[in-house]
């Protein structure tokens, strides 16, 4: 049993890689929405998957579509709680942080024609039997393959950070690339870029797809493991997460990979020889 650092010598970060739990899991509090709130929260959740571009009016007529009858401002502050934005260019909107810096989009006409060379993030929201948490992953542009990932029940920078540099474990790519969300904007985020002469970028505002590659990432997470198995508690979720994104790295078959697994295009081997899993 983890123990508070009060009443422990041991640091809870030690405690959580000792029992090989996360620290997001042991201080885990279910986010304070109301059991109405969460369930449109999930029906948004389903909705934004499959129509990434939906703004609040058309998600408020969608909703009311499908019975339940919540009007723009409500569905506009539920998607600004679960971290969403509608996937189209307009003004004014995906501000970052005021204080923080923001990088330019350095990916438009380039060819990305090798591992290595263009990473990205973003963050999901994962829905829980009672609650929800958000969800980063790391991804390689060329391979698809996911390189790390975090789930947290806030959207603080702190484990977008440790994702960042758990991926880095396994090298360092040319560009980084990230929405304007403050978590990536903040200086706790673009320093450790900046430490290892990577160039940042950043979607334009209203992201326009700048990202594509995650999104589809996150339709395939969950339509093909999270709906499916309706995780009750962190645990369960950081375990069930870790079995698919084993399985989308080392089994995973992509045909936009001629039918080949990320893991095998991003090592480069013909023949995948123990594989390491991503943790």
């Amino acid at each position: 049993m983890i123990e508070r650092e009060e009443s422990s010598p041991v640091s809870v970060r030690r405690q959580c890689e000792l029992l090989f739990c996360s620290r997001s899991g042991f201080y885990y509090e279910p986010m304070p929405v109301s059991p109405e709130d969460q369930a449109v929260m999930n029906l948004i959740d389903e909705i934004y998957t499959k129509w990434p571009f939906y703004g609040a009016r058309r998600m408020s007529r969608e909703l009311k579509s499908r019975g339940s009858f919540v009007g723009r401002k409500r569905a506009g502050r539920l998607m600004r709680l679960m971290g969403l934005e509608a996937i189209f260019p307009k003004r004014n909107t995906s501000k970052p942080h005021p204080g923080h810096p923001v990088y330019p989009y350095l990916l438009r006409g380039v060819n990305v024609n090798r591992t290595n060379q263009v990473w990205s993030m973003d963050i999901t929201y994962i829905k829980l039997r009672q609650g929800f948490v958000y969800l980063a992953a790391v991804m390689d542009w060329k391979s698809r393959y996911v390189l790390a990932w975090k789930i947290s029940n806030t959207l603080t920078s702190d484990f977008c950070v440790e994702a960042l540099k758990e991926a880095l474990g396994y090298a360092t790519p040319e560009i980084f690339n990230t929405d304007q969300g403050s978590q990536f904007t903040s200086e706790e985020f673009t320093r450790v870029l900046l430490n290892r002469g990577i160039k940042i970028s950043m979607d334009g505002r209203g992201r326009a797809l700048d990202n594509i590659f995650v999104e589809r990432l996150w339709r395939s997470v969950k339509y093909e493991n999270v709906y499916l198995k309706g995780y009750e508690t962190i645990p369960d979720a950081e375990a069930g997460l870790k079995e698919y994104f084993d399985f989308y790295n080392l089994q995973r078959h992509h045909q936009s990979l001629d039918y080949k697994t990320p893991w095998l295009v991003y090592s480069g081997l013909e023949v995948a020889q123990n594989p390491n899993p991503v943790a």
